[in-house]
């Protein structure tokens, strides 16, 4: 019933309201903000009711405390200010609250049958008595079996997530904090609150700051300054950077720490005396009267020195039997008369090379002949009888190096077969791969500690070719793998130079060479296509920019022939009108839009919407469902009883519990550092001056070489501009050239923390 206790003349006391969730209309779980509609005894239509709910269930009995409000376009609200909650007493509430997917494995018609059974006993008999549900139709032991674990999760759950609102922590991974922890999770939370940024994707160290304050940690805590300091760190590696300098690491942790930079210094000089943290002297800077510090996450400290070590003792091994050049030149003039095609003197070179080197980088743009090349040094090992191995570090660029090679092709990861059980890769230094060559294409991509463990894993007489274009945007992952081996001038290169005749003719690729050269691209408008494949839509507008995105995904380049499918719309950023993220709303709803009939199951989480047959792409390496960073698939199955999403990847299809949701995002439009490796029939390329901050060089190079058959710019000159001439990409810290070219920090490396 409603309640309004308002006395004349003074100050509003809040209102009473308490009724059962009968739908909720929207949920923000990233700040709890809800809009939902309420069955209150004796009110004949529902009430809207509008606040902030940790994790709102359908058929929950309320008690809330607010204030009626008018809204202009929806009309009378309680906006909710306090809020309590209590299991359902009612059969219709019961009911609700059971089929609304809070319990794994019961939907709405198994609620009906066992409220029709128990009635109000209902959840009584789930909590003491779960044996009794055999007696409803359908249920069977399994199924008890699975309610049973289903609502001890859920109880366990709730209370992770009361914990969570009372130190003001959004409840939104209460989920993913059981999943890791389970039974454990509030004692773990409690007693080491910094352990979530460590252990769980998706939580920050403010949210776990905010937690250790709460429990009385106090800001100069040495604990507390110890996990900002090795947080910095862990955030410098989404940056690429492998170490950050001393002053920098301490400068930038005291501002998420809010505290004096000098305060850290002797927390920070602990951690290393403890090698929590790896110290080591920068002799080009001084600091406080001594040598700067670089200071490296062991594990990356390891990584980069092991990464080092290997590619110097395997330039140092000769090979066991040398070709001769002249033999070399005449399996060449064979080849050419063969495969009717003529190498230019640089392929030539790059070929005999590859094939006495031990370790062999081949760079160049497109239209430069890399993949004619890395065919030709793939079929004369053949002719030598090697076991050739070909990876890339993604799906689709394995995919793509298959379709040139005519050979099998793999990801890195899946090369190496990760055992989840282990915490290690399969195939290492004491579990070699079985291949005396292996050959890995769109190299750029390689961060340290990939490449790291692709050495290890090759036999001691094996050959590697690293094939990858410089000039494209650098790894994801920490590390410059790509760029320190060219610099370094200790490992055998060739870069490719000329540019084909049949290559001059793409606009995309002569595009390329411009921008790289830092010219202006040719900017031809659709009116003028006369068979180009490189094209521009001038729009000065970001809101028209995204309305002509949408347009060119869903009329105008079906309209020739391309599927939806051959389509990736590319941004430089992720926020934004013309952002990844605004853009994926509107290309869904334009390309996969909502069942008008409300009866297919969406997955909704606050601004996010997944559905039946949208394209999504991995945003993390999940090593237990063998998926990776960068796979892109589509949804084939929303399951709402079971709480399972279901998404097939080229190599098969991989189930996601819904609290595992945030490591899938749409990808219809994805970050051009997303799209690195990846060829599309047709790319549409946003670079707009909305995203001044991101326009550079390589950027604009790297987005407009992802398309094969077609490229459309759509933005606005100034970015164009903005993005050729600025050439100033960020350094990277990292020490791997240095190590390469002296190898004294490799030597001193123990043999057991080669890792």
């Amino acid at each position: 019933m409603l309640e309004n206790h308002t006395a004349p003349g003074s100050s509003p006391p809040r209102d009473t309201l308490t009724g059962v969730l009968e739908r909720i209309t929207y949920h923000n779980e990233e700040n709890g903000y809800t809009v939902g509609r309420l069955a209150v005894e004796g009110e004949r239509d529902l009430i809207t009711v509008v606040g902030c709910f940790s994790n709102p269930i359908v058929g929950e009995l309320l008690f809330l405390e607010g204030r009626w409000v008018s809204h202009r376009e929806y009309g009378r609200q309680f906006q909710v200010e306090r809020y309590a909650t209590r299991q359902p007493a009612t059969a219709f509430a019961i009911e609700k609250y059971l089929g609304s997917g809070l319990i794994r494995g019961i939907g709405p018609v198994m609620a009906r049958r066992m409220v029709e059974k128990f009635g109000t006993q209902t959840l009584e008999v789930i909590e003491s008595a779960p044996e009794r549900l055999l007696e409803v139709y359908g249920i069977g032991k399994k199924k008890v079996e699975q309610i049973q674990r289903a609502w001890h999760e859920q109880r366990e759950i709730r209370n992770v997530m009361l914990f969570l609102q009372e130190k003001g922590v959004s409840s939104t991974y209460a989920v993913k904090i059981y999943k890791t922890y389970g039974d454990q999770s509030l004692q773990v939370v409690e007693e080491n609150p910094y352990r979530l940024a460590q252990d769980i994707w998706g939580i920050g160290f403010k949210t776990a700051d905010k937690i250790a304050q709460q429990l009385g940690i106090a800001p100069d805590s040495p604990r507390r300054l110890e996990a900002g300091l090795l947080y910095t760190l862990s955030e410098a590696t989404e940056f690429g950077h492998l170490y950050l300098p001393e002053p920098r690491l301490l400068n930038a942790a005291a501002d998420i720490l809010g505290v004096e930079a000098q305060k850290l210094l002797p927390v920070l000089d602990t951690m290393a005396d403890a090698q929590a943290v790896i110290a080591e002297d920068l002799p080009e800077a001084e600091m406080f009267g001594r040598p700067m510090r670089a200071l490296y996450h062991p594990a990356l400290y390891y990584t980069e020195i092991g990464l080092a070590s290997q590619v110097r003792r395997r330039l140092a091994q000769a090979l066991q039997r040398p070709l001769s050049h002249a033999k070399i030149a005449a399996w060449l003039d064979r080849q050419e008369q063969e495969q009717g095609v003529r190498l230019s003197e640089e392929q030539r070179l790059a070929v005999q090379m590859a094939l006495e080197s031990r370790v062999f980088v081949l760079t160049g743009g497109p239209g430069t002949g890399k993949t004619t090349v890395t065919n030709t040094i793939a079929r004369a090992f053949d002719a030598q009888k090697k076991r050739i191995l070909l990876v890339s570090p993604t799906g689709r660029a394995a995919k793509r190096l298959s379709e040139v090679t005519g050979r099998d092709a793999q990801t890195i990861h899946r090369l190496l077969k990760f055992d989840p059980a282990t915490h290690q890769f399969a195939y290492n230094d004491t579990n070699p791969l079985p291949c005396d060559v292996l050959i890995a294409d769109e190299v750029s991509m390689l961060d340290a500690v990939l490449a790291h463990n692709l050495l290890k894993a090759l036999p001691e007489n094996a050959q590697i070719v690293l094939v990858g274009d410089c000039d494209q945007l650098p790894s994801v992952g920490a590390g410059n793998v790509l760029g320190d081996l060219l610099e370094s001038g200790v490992v055998p290169s060739v870069r490719l130079t000329q540019v084909f005749r049949q290559a001059q003719q793409s606009l995309i690729v002569t595009n390329a060479h411009r921008i790289r050269t830092g010219e202006m691209p040719r900017l031809v408008p659709p009116q003028e296509r006369a068979g180009e494949n490189c094209l521009w839509i001038e729009v000065e507008d970001s809101e028209e920019a995204a309305r002509q995105v949408v347009k060119l995904a869903r009329k105008s380049l079906p309209a020739l022939g391309f599927r939806t499918d051959d389509i990736q719309v590319l941004s430089p950023m992720h926020r934004g009108t013309v952002g990844v993220g605004h853009l994926n709303e509107l290309l869904q709803d334009a390309l996969n839009p909502a069942d008008p009939s409300g009866r297919a199951p969406e997955l909704v989480r606050g601004s996010r919407r997944f559905r039946i047959g949208d394209r999504v792409i991995q945003l993390v390496n999940n090593y237990d469902r063998n998926v990776f960073n960068g796979d892109v698939g589509t949804i084939v199955e929303i399951r709402p009883e079971s709480q399972i999403l279901r998404v097939r990847f080229p190599e098969g299809i991989v189930d996601y519990d819904f609290a595992d949701y945030d490591e899938l995002q749409l990808a219809y439009a994805i970050s051009v550092h997303k799209a690195q490796g990846s060829e599309y029939p047709a790319v549409i390329l946003v670079m707009h001056s909305s995203q001044y901050l991101m326009l550079q060089r390589n950027l604009l190079y790297t987005g407009l070489t992802r398309a094969r058959k077609l490229c459309i710019l759509v933005g606005d000159r100034r970015a164009i501009a903005r993005a050729v001439h600025n050439n100033k990409t960020t350094r990277r810290f990292t020490r791997l050239v240095e190590r390469l070219r002296d190898g004294s920090a490799a030597e001193r490396l123990p043999p057991d923390r080669l890792f």
